[in-house]
This record gives C-alpha cells, structure tokens and sequence, in this order.
C-alpha cells in the first residue's frame, strides 16, 4: 500500500510540474539563476619584477642554515689555511706615569681619559664665559695660582684669558695647551715618495 502510495504523489507532482511550466509560472523549487555579462578583453600586461616589488627592495636571505663546521671556520680559520685562533698578547707594557698596562706603539688609555676629562672641563669654563658664538681669537687658560705670562701688549691684543679656579694637575704641562711651534712652510718643492 505504501509503495504505490508514493509512487501516486510523485505521479501527481509530476504532472503539477509540467502544467505549470506550461502557462509560463516560475517553478515553486528554489533555483540557482546565473546572469551571463559579455566581459571587454583585458590587455595584456608585461609582467615586472616591480609589480611584486613596488616601492620597497629585496633583501638577501640565505636559503640554509650555517653548520656548526662553518661557524667554527669563519671564526677560528682553517689550520691548513689562515688560522685565527685567540693568541696571549706579547706587545704589553706598563705605563710610567699611571702604572696601567697598555699596549705598546698606543696611549695608556687611563692616562688618555684623564686628559680628555681635564680638556671638557676647560671647554665647559670657555663655553660658560664666551657663550656659543664662534671663537675667532686665542684664548688662554690660567689656573689657580699662575699669573698671566710677561709678554709683549702686541701678544695680548685680540687674546681671552679663561681662569680655572682650580689649581693645575701636576701630569697637565703647559704645552698641552699651546700651538705647535713648527711654522708654516712656504715651500713648493715635491718630495718623492718612492724613497727606499
């Protein structure tokens, strides 16, 4: 009974179907409608390297790890080649004025930054008293306890006198602040430089 029950409504929607579509009504199913639009032929375009790029640039990556060999090659050499292994330093000295060890043909650092500490000092008391314009004349530094050398008044026009209120270090010569003595030449002769 079941059977021919369904095969009766399948008969019957069947023929509802086709009645329909005969006078022109949609069908009552849910359908998938597509609009067809005739698309203009893009041109075709040289494909660039900028297009992937832009504005911006590539960078090198390296495709593979470095092994563990190869790091040890680049830092240490190669003993059959160039062998850069970490050797003691022989070319050490001590320093007579300070005592510290330093390299030899260099300045002892410790002396250097005693120096240098000393010098921001005297350009902080110049920049204090001149101010931040340009310097076009000589100045001279006195330190507490010096009196202005005996000079001609030809060798004080246009000079400024600096005064440290401090008394001056004992490692701080005079000569550290004064112009080479050496002239100018006005020589016009040419050296060879392929002397042997």
């Amino acid at each position: 009974m079941l059977p021919r029950f369904g095969y009766m409504l399948n008969f019957l929607k069947t023929i509802e179907r086709n009645v329909f579509h005969m006078f022109g009504h949609p069908p009552r199913e849910l359908a998938l409608v597509q609009i067809y639009e005739k698309q203009l032929p893009h041109p075709k375009k040289s494909f660039s390297i900028k297009d992937i790029v832009g504005d911006g640039f590539l960078l090198a990556v390296p495709k593979f790890r470095r092994t563990i060999e190869k790091k040890l090659k680049r830092k240490f050499g190669y003993p059959e080649y160039v062998w850069k292994m970490l050797v003691p330093k022989t070319n050490i000295k001590v320093c007579n004025e300070c005592g510290h060890h330093h390299e030899r043909g260099r300045l002892c650092e410790h002396c250097y930054k005693k120096v240098e500490k000393e010098t921001k000092e005297i350009q902080a008391k110049i920049q204090e008293k001149l101010g931040n314009s340009p310097i076009e004349k000589d100045v001279i530094v006195l330190y507490e306890g010096e009196n202005s050398p005996n000079m001609p008044n030809e060798f004080w026009n246009g000079k400024r006198v600096v005064e440290m209120k401090k008394e001056r270090p004992q490692w701080f010569s005079k000569n550290l602040l004064q112009k080479s003595t050496q002239q100018p030449s006005d020589s016009t002769d040419v050296k060879p430089t392929d002397l042997a």
